[in-house]
């Protein structure tokens, strides 16, 4: 079986030599570097550029990080930190905390917002375990990561005392400037680079992803290598129908023109939800601008079936559906048989969990396409690091085919900014005292 098939199952939708031909030039545009934001490709061709020696220089710095800590406190914002959680959910046991024996390290997050009570309640909960921080920014200036470092490093130093700390800490930033590159340099911080040729929300294969993934356990050659599988599955030059991510950029864009303005990526996998919520960022900031866009949204099925299904089923016809469906689960449960049979399930004696859940998404698939909603279909065989990194790279080149179909930038993120101004200018940050006025009077 491929690591990943994708499959316009239920889309009714016919893709012309012109369209097919228009989403491999947008595919050479990635490889050539003569489309939009040209400077931000390097992911394009990361996963088998990645050097043995960095791999081992990760791998060595996760394995010290574990030695010294029971919790990982991972600080980011976007593609700092959602990329890595993504996999991290997906590939960690939910229940570990209740094990009598928890695997090690755990992987906190912070940095992700500005809530007094989370940061709050994450300092509390880790207060009798060791802990160690990895803290991930370009610049070490944005708001909500900046903000939580200040306060983990504060907690960090008041514990060890100041040259622990050093050891204790690791920055992932620029390679030679901003504000967070300066403190680790003077501190003593070990730091790993984070490449100028690759935007946040496609760095999960960079440092920004891999360190807090190998800290925190998981097997991320096993990642890189599904990467390089699907980087040599939609290379430029590989046919249109061979080439996954051309037909999915090709068809959600079809879709887009006759008038499908959301994609809901849907999983029957509790375990992905985080994948989707990295697939949100990617999607949203690469293709939402200049009044343009796929809105991605997402669901977990079965249980958003009781929330969210009686919209999907029959409200507005202007969404389509994408299934991340997983072949195989990791574990057998059986159905037993009850002699009462009050539930009315004895008709389900002997078949897996999974048995049914295939089956509830094959129903649900086609009351969805009869009720108007076109359904796209990507499998993968398991929920494995490889299959996550062929995800990955998957969706990465997908966006980037896409963006350009769209007509724009898909590496830019210019409206991310306006609430930042906003934001400073009524904290009363210096420069932004004009700025201030004008929003007092707005308010």
């Amino acid at each position: 079986m491929k690591t990943l098939s994708f499959d316009p199952i239920r889309a009714d939708v016919a893709i012309t030599e012109k369209e097919k031909s228009a989403a491999l030039h947008a595919n050479a545009l990635l490889h050539n570097g003569q489309g939009a934001g040209n400077d931000f490709l390097g992911w394009v061709g990361l996963p088998s550029a990645l050097g043995e020696e960095e791999l081992q220089a990760i791998e060595t710095e996760a394995a010290r990080l574990r030695d010294l800590a029971e919790v990982i406190l991972c600080i980011g914002i976007g593609g700092s930190y959602l990329g890595a959680r993504a996999v991290y959910e997906a590939l960690s046991d939910p229940f570990n905390l209740l094990h009598e024996h928890p695997a090690k390290p755990i992987l906190l997050f912070a940095g992700q917002n500005l809530s007094e009570d989370y940061l709050a309640r994450l300092l509390a909960a880790v207060e009798n375990r060791s802990i160690a921080a990895i803290v991930i920014s370009k610049s070490g200036t944005t708001t909500e990561p900046a903000i939580a470092f200040r306060l983990i490093r504060d907690e960090i130093e008041h514990r060890y005392g100041r040259k622990e700390a050093a050891r204790r800490i690791v920055a992932v930033t620029d390679r030679s400037r901003g504000a967070l590159k300066t403190l680790a340099d003077r501190e003593g911080y070990r730091t790993f680079v984070i490449p100028d040729d690759v935007g946040g929300r496609y760095s999960v294969l960079t440092p920004v992803g891999l360190l807090p993934l190998a800290a925190a356990g998981i097997d991320i050659r096993s990642l890189l290598a599904g990467a390089c599988e699907m980087e040599r599955a939609t290379a430029d030059g590989v046919p249109f129908d061979e080439n996954p991510a051309a037909r999915y950029a090709a068809v959600r864009n079809i879709l887009y023109q006759q008038g499908f303005m959301i994609e809901i990526l849907a999983s029957y996998e509790p375990q992905l939800q985080y994948l989707a919520e990295w697939w949100k960022q990617l999607f949203g900031e690469s293709e939402g601008k200049q009044g343009r866009g796929i809105f991605p949204a997402s669901v977990t099925f079965t249980a958003d079936l009781h929330s969210m299904g009686q919209y999907i089923q029959e409200g507005e016809r202007t969404l389509f559906e994408t299934v991340v469906s997983v072949a195989a689960p990791e574990h057998r449960v059986k159905i037993g048989s009850d002699p009462d049979n009050l539930d009315g399930l004895n008709f389900l004696t002997g078949k897996r969990l999974s048995e049914i859940n295939h089956t509830a998404e094959l129903g649900v698939s086609l009351a969805h396409a009869d009720g108007g909603v076109p359904n796209l279909r990507i499998e993968i065989p398991r929920i494995d690091a490889r299959s996550l990194g062929t995800l990955i790279y998957f969706f990465e080149k997908a966006c980037g085919i896409s963006g350009y179909l769209l007509g724009v930038n898909p590496f830019d993120q210019p409206g991310v900014e306006a609430y930042k101004k906003n934001m400073f200018a009524l904290l009363g940050k210096p420069g932004y005292e004009e700025e201030a006025e004008k929003l007092r009077r707005k308010l």
